[in-house]
């Protein structure tokens, strides 16, 4: 089925008319960094990469420079032959949509965050489903009860991987205890290891003995600071069970590589629309992380039922929240 979807669309940007008679060019403006480690870029290029393999169509590559210069950058592609351009990341919100209105006959796609331009289509995750599963991990690892959660900034994004994250949790074990914290109010939230290490020791300080971080690089501070307590921590975005081996429970893997692919495919084969798009379990584009740095972390038991809450999200049996219950 892909096979004859990916040699109808190349056919036809090959047998168009003279007036469209090139091949679609799309382009990506990565994200700084401000919002999560290099990672977050490196999973993008993954997506960009498939794409070329597939379709055999090389992407424009923009950095986005600094906050200053997003703009700019924004613009410049903007006015380039590019037939879509993807924004990589919820805080290129506003530099996308200032050159979206300047240039409404072009196509856009804000990964992970939202905007209701008419050209503009937002394209995000169900992160809730992930962290729906490493919740019910965090919850069966525990030998206290008392699991922990810190985010970066308390944002729309933040607040859906914590309800997911509890809502597992309390799935398998109604008893748990969460501790929810977050490392700021200002973008400096999630460039903060240090403070991420503060937050995480108070916590264990509280009887907590598993933590879940998605606070950018703030987080990494987490993960060491578990790995220093003997605690378990749960890594965000890409698998980082590699870096503390022992002590990495898992990670909730989120496929910023299948965003970006779909993004390009959409406007290649014509599908692209407006509006809001989400990715979740059914996609494959979140996860939890099992490898040979956490297999030994993971019992067959907690395996299986997370496997079955998997299955039943994916058929619409188990529906996971995206806020938190007041």
């Amino acid at each position: 089925m892909r096979g004859a979807l990916i040699a109808g669309a190349i056919a036809a940007t090959l047998c168009a008319g003279p007036a469209e008679a090139r091949i679609f060019k799309p382009a990506i403006v990565y994200d700084i960094g401000v919002e999560g480690p290099p990672a977050f870029n490196e999973d993008a290029r993954r997506g960009v990469d498939l794409f070329r393999r597939e379709f055999g169509i090389a992407a424009l590559e923009y950095g986005s420079g600094n906050e200053t210069q997003r703009a700019q950058v924004f613009e410049s592609v903007a006015r380039s032959d590019a037939d879509l351009i993807v924004g990589l990341g919820a805080q290129q919100r506003a530099a996308l949509e200032a050159a979206a209105r300047d240039h409404p006959g072009k196509k856009f796609i804000l990964i992970d965050g939202e905007s209701d331009l008419p050209n503009v289509q937002s394209l995000g995750f169900r992160e809730q489903e992930g962290s729906f599963l490493v919740g019910m991990l965090a919850a069966l690892a525990s030998l206290n009860r008392k699991i922990g959660f810190i985010g970066g900034t308390d944002i729309p994004l933040v607040r859906r991987i914590a309800a997911g994250y509890v809502a597992g949790a309390r799935y398998v074990e109604p008893a748990t205890a969460v501790t929810i914290d977050t490392a700021g109010k200002t973008l400096a939230a999630w460039q903060d290891p240090a403070r991420g290490a503060e937050l995480a020791r108070g916590q264990f300080r509280r009887g907590v003995d598993v933590v879940f971080a998605a606070a950018g690089a703030t987080g990494l501070g987490v993960l060491r600071a578990a790995a220093d307590n003997r605690k378990l921590a749960i890594g965000i975005n890409s698998d980082q069970d590699y870096l503390y081996p022992g002590t990495m429970l898992t990670s909730m893997v989120k496929r910023v590589d299948i965003a970006v692919y779909e993004a390009f495919r959409s406007g290649l084969t014509g599908t692209w629309k407006p509006g809001p798009r989400s990715l979740g379990l059914a996609e494959k584009a979140v996860d939890y992380a099992l490898d040979d740095y956490n297999d030994g972390l993971l019992t067959k038991p907690m395996r299986t039922l997370v496997e079955d809450a998997r299955a039943d999200i994916i058929a619409g049996k188990l529906t996971v929240p995206d806020r938190l219950a007041p």
